[in-house]
Parts: structure tokens; C-alpha cells; sequence
């Protein structure tokens, strides 16, 4: 009898030891943030071709318009416009493999969310924990009206607004970075070139996505902030004398990329911040539950 109840304690002990261990692993396994699977192009090169032959050949696959634009930091009005655009050897894969940021950026692991706003190479990017989720083209500021740099955050947005500027400037799926200034993301029309007034124009596409992925600000009063939104790094210089950079991607398909350890440069001197107005808005949204 004694070595039944031994036996029957043992097998108690193991049960129980075996099911922690498996809580344990199922916790993990939904605290563990997913790896975002891409299809990654064979190769990647590049060539120019005649927009008009290629238009003709290719203008009923999305896929390959979305990776067109992108590399030519255009949209669908202005790129049949050009005489030849600049396209990939092989495009079958994510949009992603053809731009310029890195896919993961370990040094961002504690930051929830992020934008980034590249000048050199007119390209944006958004990172959840280190992880790039989004990525496109952006056309910003022009010379005579360069776009700020360095950290802001999401104000407010609104699905359609008219421009401070010109009251003739109707902009889709705004969201303010900086207040005093007026500068924010929008819909607009995408030369190829930075050729806005300080804002950051983006595909219309593009601007939906961030309008509902980006937090807003929450005020405590008309005149105070009470939990400011998501952070959102400017960064680098555009040469406007020299030719469009990515042309050089015909010859070097590197050219352009931006490294772990530049996002972490440019990140460094703001993370202390981030980090600060991230827990602040944790707080904030727990105090609700």
C-alpha cells in the first residue's frame, strides 16, 4: 500500500512538473513576438528600361507597379511620365527586399513602435520591436522648403484637411509630426523627387497604412500634452545638386542601404526619451482598465 501511494505521489509530482513546463512554454510562445516571413528575391540587380515598354508589358500586375514606384520613389501618375524607369532583374520578391532598411534592428527591441524618415534616400520605414513591418517611398521637403529633422511625434491626424500653406492643397490621411510648424505624412502627389513644403508625401497607400498604425497624442487640456504618440525619427541630408540617388543602384544594388548600426546612430540620442514617453503611455493606458 505504501508503495502505491509512493508511486501515486511520484506520478502527482512528474504531472505537475509536466504541465508547468508546458504553461511555461505556451506563455512564451504567445509573449514571443511572430517572425514576419518575406519572400526574398534570388538576386538583386538592376537596369533601366522604357517606361512606356515596360508599362505595356507589366501594367496589370500589382505586385510589380508596387515594387516599380518604390524603387523610383513615384507613384502611378508620375512614373508613365518618365522617358525609363529604374527596375529589378528579378522581381519576385516583398517590396521590402528592394528598399533600403534594414529588416531587423535588434537595437530597437524595447521600442514598441517607431517611424523613420530617410532624406537621403527618400524612403520611410516602421519597426514594431526591432521588426520592420512597413516600407515605402516618401518624397519631402523641397530645397527651399527642407523637412526638419530629428525626433518628433504623432499629433493628431485627420482623414482629409487643407493645407496651412495653400488652401488649394487638399491632403488625404494626415498626421502631424510636429504643431507649431505644420509639418506631418499625407497623401500627395509624388514627383520623384523631394519637392514638398516641408511635409512628407507618400503614396496614398502608404499614408492609410501609417494613418491607422501610427497612435495619436492624447491631451489633458487644449494647451497641454498628456501622452504624445508615436515617435518618428527624420534623418540625413538630400544632395539636390546632384543626380537622383538611386540611379546608382543600377550599378551598385547597395548603394543605398542603411545599416543596423546607422538606425542605432540615429536612434541613440533619443532612446532615453522614447523609452520615457513609452512608459508614459503605458501607464496612461492601464490607469483605464
Amino acid at each position: 500500500m505504501k508503495k502505491l501511494t509512493l508511486l501515486f505521489n511520484i506520478s502527482v509530482m512528474i504531472l505537475f512538473v509536466s504541465c508547468k513546463q508546458q504553461a511555461q512554454t505556451e506563455v512564451e510562445t504567445v509573449e514571443s513576438d511572430p517572425i514576419i516571413k518575406r519572400v526574398e528575391p534570388k538576386s538583386v540587380s538592376y537596369h533601366l528600361e522604357n517606361t512606356k515598354q515596360w508599362l505595356a508589358a507589366h501594367d496589370k500586375d500589382a505586385k510589380m507597379l508596387r515594387i516599380a514606384y518604390a524603387i523610383n520613389r513615384t507613384d502611378a501618375t508620375n512614373l508613365k511620365q518618365r522617358d525609363s524607369i529604374i527596375i529589378p532583374g528579378d522581381m519576385s520578391g516583398d517590396v521590402e527586399f528592394y528598399l533600403p532598411f534594414p529588416m531587423t534592428v535588434s537595437y530597437l527591441k524595447d521600442v514598441k513602435k517607431i517611424i523613420f524618415f530617410s532624406y537621403p534616400t527618400q524612403t520611410f520605414a516602421a519597426y514594431e520591436k526591432g521588426q520592420l513591418i512597413y516600407a515605402g517611398p516618401t518624397n519631402m521637403g523641397s530645397e527651399k522648403h527642407k523637412t526638419p529633422t530629428g525626433l518628433f511625434f504623432t499629433n493628431w491626424k485627420a482623414e482629409e484637411t487643407t493645407s496651412t500653406f495653400d488652401d488649394e492643397w487638399d491632403l488625404r490621411w494626415n498626421f502631424n509630426v510636429e504643431n507649431k510648424l505644420g509639418v506631418g505624412w499625407h497623401q500627395y502627389s509624388l514627383p520623384g523627387y523631394p519637392a514638398s513644403h516641408s511635409c512628407l508625401r507618400l503614396q496614398e497607400t502608404d499614408a492609410k497604412y501609417l494613418y491607422d498604425w501610427a497612435d495619436e497624442w492624447q491631451l489633458a487640456d487644449p494647451e497641454t500634452v498628456k501622452v504624445k504618440g508615436t515617435p518618428v525619427i527624420v534623418f540625413g541630408s538630400y544632395d539636390f545638386g546632384a543626380p537622383r540617388p538611386w540611379l546608382q543602384l543600377v550599378t551598385d544594388p547597395k548603394a543605398l542601404a542603411i545599416s543596423e548600426s546607422e538606425i542605432e546612430k540615429q536612434t541613440s540620442p533619443f532612446l532615453s526619451e522614447i523609452l520615457k514617453e513609452q512608459k508614459n503611455r503605458d501607464a496612461v493606458q492601464s490607469s483605464k482598465k
